[in-house]
């Protein structure tokens, strides 16, 4: 049995025609399964799709929130405490950024 980690590159064209994450999605999903040709891919795709997402959403809207885990949770529609124990079992980053252009003195 092997292990299956990452997606391929999603083609060009969606479904719907239209833009946005879940277009985005949908495309990466059906490249997905069409690496399997004639095969399914292996049993916990769910599992495998939402660990995927779930390391850059929390990553990234962290990184915007400029470490401020308060307003992350809140622009994520999670409790505070539920994002820290994803934050500890992902083993992000989460510490204050600097903000550019400011040095300590």
């Amino acid at each position: 049995m092997t292990t299956e980690t990452s997606f391929p590159a999603p083609r060009p064209e969606t479904h719907s025609g239209k833009a946005g994450l879940s277009a985005t999605v949908e495309s990466h999903l059906r490249a997905y399964f069409d690496a399997h040709e004639q095969g399914l891919p292996s049993s916990g795709l769910y599992s495998r799709v939402l660990q995927e997402v779930e390391r850059p959403l929390l990553s990234l809207t962290l990184s915007q929130c400029r470490g401020n885990q308060l307003r992350a949770a809140e622009i994520l529609g999670l409790n505070r405490n539920t994002l820290r124990k994803k934050i500890r079992e992902l083993g992000l980053n989460a510490g204050r950024s600097r903000r550019r252009g400011k040095r300590a003195t």
